[in-house]
């Protein structure tokens, strides 16, 4: 064995013989427990950022921990390759998106590999595959024919200077992010999925998942936003031309019905949009709704107005007319598109109604007889009805239930369950997607394109003009036949969270050509046992993932009714940011690596300059690493100065796996020091030759002491590892045992003996997170067949047992004496021992003993007075 650490050197010959031996290539294997780990799997953007790194390196960490547990256990790796940036870069560079996307595909793929992540290579898979999208397409088909899939006019952002529809992510303030032009509101055709026709399983089956982070089940509980309301027909007392003569309301709070005084109807309501034709103001009212924001937070902080449309609504219990409103806080798209307005007690109401001088009345009033001011703002606690005829006096659940009651008698209502969470769009106008496999034959029928004619290709030599979409601008590409007739192709393609919505269950079946999924193989790998990713996952892709795993489940595909057992939401990656500024004030962000900085003893800034110049900078604190901050650090750089193993128990070590990282290159130092101080703790063992085998019945206490220091240690690290997945106090707890290996110096044969079960229990530990190092140590200790063959460590539960223990001795509950006792003595001897002792008998000397109480093990407490 080598006497110096060159992880360079080390790692180059792991991964060559990790490859050679598709040492992480798995099947199916009967009577064999599996585990099946993954990682959300990255966008192909051309480089591994600290984000990547350390999700991957907890996956992978996890992994071998499992395999070495004697699991049969599944690891692959993909790339979620479509989607915009892909196409942003292409437009940038004058090429197209595929050959920008395979070539970082290559890339990441080989920084993947140098990191040493244990993948089943075998399995890749790249959402921009035609053998990936074309059972997508042929699953959107059988929904289509259960009835789970329809097409409907739906609002989109439009750019009516570059003539194309803008995904929410391009519009930046309201403007396009390409031209800055002012983006509209459209009513295009879309293709929706019936998610809301699983929303209450969706729900219900949260239940289910045990091992799930309790803030991501309450962030889908309130996206999915399941409520129990009263629906009801709104008359209305003056239609128009083209003006519906009633109109649908949905309200949690029916107990509020009486204190209605207008109603708010969206721009895009019917109501609104007969009004307008006789009414310039509200028909340029509507035009300026959109361009809009249509998102909560744009929602939330948006000035509320409208305009009155002339139409009266009647009461459906008072009977009493009530203006109906056109106002922008009302979306068509949630709901029926109509609200009935309670400003008393509704503060966005209230809002609406102070602005526009409407009335506010007060209809509940505090249970506890409290008054509340109107004048100041809304009561929007439940309470007891007040001037509200004969449901005066009634709280808010005997309120709900006789109102409704009685709207339902006279036919103006029923009860209802609704959800916040609406259908799924996924049609997109952008190129870089998988076509949507649906035909338009010349009358107009849509029809699906049969599995034969699947997959619908999509041309990757294109030429992208940053405006339409490529096969939206070539006619001859949407030309096709149908049984013989002349047909067109749709040109939307799917929204990429179709993709990564069933990516999971692909793996276990990647290379299946017959098949969406072979059912034997996918219901022996799921569902996932160990599923890692951001918690900015939360309600799109974890919801996505959830609804497809049930479609998949009611298709035949497979038998399990959720896709992911355990979710893991790594904290984000921070480091320092620092800043200079120019004559205008502007900040221009800095490297951390162009800086040189000074730190107090306790590692407080004292002072930051600028490498090249000393220019002095300014310090902005930690924040997530970003381009937009320029404080991401360069994984490539790191392993070339310190090899993957220091970055891999950096990055475990440095925090539990769940809280946010404070990137520390001095850490990262600390790191690589304990890795060469342990090689070289194992390279002098190793060179003092041949060791006798241990007899654990003929050691001294000091190799007691060690070797009990070993199995607890193992102990605790299998604990950390398999029930608590906190990496960084088994790291810790290996650290401390490898002081315990310092200090050791006997070097008899049964000390050498002790010595050597404790650095192969270490290297078995560390194998994990350091799997390079271990993969030359272990065969440095003399072993035939790899560590990643290895078993975990066991513990010796007789290495745990001592021959003397400390117990505390306790004198009115203060501590007064330490006493060692042989760990077999009875009570009534160590009581005798501890009233013995000098300092017990002068805390006790003249006092009655009235109780004394032996914990084994621990202390014996004499109460005395």
């Amino acid at each position: 064995m080598e006497e110096h650490y060159h992880p360079h050197k080390i790692e180059t010959e792991a991964q060559k013989y990790w490859e050679e031996n598709d040492s992480f290539a798995v099947t199916e294997e009967a009577g064999k427990e599996k585990y099946y780990c993954l990682s959300m799997f990255p966008y192909p953007s051309g480089r591994l950022h600290m984000g990547h790194v350390r999700n991957y390196t907890i996956g992978d960490v996890v992994s071998r921990y499992q395999r070495m547990q004697g699991k049969n256990v599944l690891q692959p790796m993909g790339w979620d390759a479509f989607g915009l940036p892909a196409e942003n870069a292409a437009i940038k560079n004058k090429t197209a998106p595929a050959p920008w996307t395979y070539e970082n595909i290559d890339y990441m793929k080989g920084q993947l590999k140098r990191l040493g992540f244990g993948y089943d290579w075998q399995r890749e898979l790249a959402t921009c595959k035609p053998d990936y999208y074309k059972w997508e397409q042929w699953f959107f088909t059988q929904l289509y024919e259960k009835g789970l899939v329809y097409k409907k006019m739906s609002s989109v952002n439009w750019c009516p200077n570059d003539a194309t529809v803008l995904a929410n992510e391009q519009v930046e303030d309201g403007r396009c992010w390409r031209c800055d032009t002012l983006v509209e509101r459209k009513e295009l055709p879309q293709w929706f999925v019936k998610i809301t026709a699983y929303a209450n399983e969706l729900l219900a089956d949260l239940d289910q998942l045990e091992d799930w982070p309790d803030q991501v089940k309450a962030m889908q509980r309130n996206w999915i936003g399941r409520s129990e309301g009263v629906q009801m027909t709104f008359k209305v007392a003056n239609p128009i031309e083209n003006s519906p003569e009633e109109f649908q309301i949905y309200t949690t709070r029916p107990d509020t019905l009486m204190g209605v005084t207008y109603v708010g109807v969206a721009a895009e309501h019917p109501i609104a949009k007969a009004a307008a034709a006789n009414n310039p103001k509200l028909a340029a009212f509507i035009e300026e709704c959109k361009s809009n924001g249509v998102t909560e937070a744009e929602m939330a902080t948006m000035e509320k107005v409208g305009v009155d449309t002339g139409i009266r609504a009647i009461h459906p219990i008072t009977g009493k007319e009530v203006p109906v409103w056109a106002a922008n806080f009302v979306l068509m798209d949630y709901g029926t598109g109509a609200v009935m307005a309670v400003p008393g007690h509704d503060q966005r109401d209230y809002e609406f109604a102070t602005r526009f001088e409407l009335p506010i009345e007060q209809v509940i009033e505090p249970v506890n007889g409290e008054e509340c001011d109107l004048s100041k703002e809304a009561f929007t606690e439940k309470g007891k009805l007040i001037n509200s005829g004969e449901f005066d006096g009634l709280t808010f659940q005997d309120a709900f239930n006789a109102i409704s009651d009685k709207l339902i008698a006279e036919g103006k209502g029923e009860k209802q369950v609704n959800y916040r969470l609406r259908d799924w769009g996924v049609s997109r106008q952008r190129y870089w997607g998988a076509p949507i496999p649906m035909r338009y034959l010349e009358d107009g029928t849509e029809v699906t394109v049969p599995l034969e004619d699947l997959p619908v290709l999509l041309p990757e030599d294109v030429e992208m003009d940053g405006v339409q979409s490529p096969i939206k601008a070539d006619p001859e590409w949407a030309k096709t036949t149908h049984n013989g007739q002349a047909a067109t192709r749709e040109t939307d393609t799917f929204d990429t969270f179709m993709e990564s919505s069933w990516y999971y269950a692909r793996y276990c079946s990647p290379q299946s050509d017959d098949q969406m999924l072979d059912p034997k193989a996918a219901n022996y790998w799921l569902p996932v046992d160990q599923y890692i990713g951001g918690i900015e996952h939360a309600v799109m892709h974890l919801l996505y993932s959830r609804f497809f795993h049930k479609l998949l489940r009611d298709a035949g595909l497979v038998d399990s009714d959720e896709p992911f057992k355990k979710l893991l939401c790594q904290g984000m990656v921070l480091a320092d940011t620092f800043y200079t500024l120019d004559e205008k004030g502007l900040k221009h962000w800095v490297a951390p690596n162009d800086v040189d900085f000074e730190l107090d003893d306790k590692g407080r800034l004292i002072t930051a300059t600028l490498k090249a110049t000393g220019e002095a900078v300014e310090h902005a604190g930690m924040s997530k690493m970003s381009k937009s901050k320029n404080n991401g650090i360069d994984p490539q750089e790191l392993i070339d100065k310190y090899g993957a193993d220091t970055i891999r128990l950096y990055t475990m070590f440095a925090a539990p796996p769940e809280q946010t990282l404070e990137w520390s290159e001095s850490a990262v130092e600390g790191a690589h020091r304990f890795l060469r101080r342990f090689w070289k703790q194992v390279s002098e063992h190793v060179a003092t030759g041949d060791v006798p085998a241990l007899d654990s019945k003929a050691l001294s206490k000091e190799q007691k002491d060690l070797r009990r220091k070993t199995h607890e240690t193992i102990k605790k690290v299998s604990d950390d590892c398999e029930r608590r997945l906190t990496f960084n106090t088994a790291i810790a707890a290996i650290m401390e045992m490898n002081n315990a290996i310092a200090k050791f110096k006997d070097t008899s044969d049964q000390g050498r003996a002790v010595l050597r079960e404790a650095l192969e229990a270490s290297t078995l530990m560390l194998a994990p997170i350091a799997p390079h190092a271990m993969h030359s140590v272990w065969n440095a200790l003399g072993h035939a067949g790899p560590v990643v063959q290895a078993d975990w460590p066991a513990v010796d539960e007789s290495a745990l047992e001592k021959d003397a223990i400390i117990m505390v001795i306790q004198v009115n509950g203060k501590v007064r004496a330490k006493l060692e006792v042989p760990a077999g003595m009875d009570k009534d001897a160590i009581e005798k021992l501890a009233l013995e002792q000098e300092n017990v008998t002068k805390f006790t000397e003249g006092k009655t003993i009235r109780k004394v109480i032996v914990v084994p093990g621990k202390l014996v407490n004499i109460v005395a007075n």
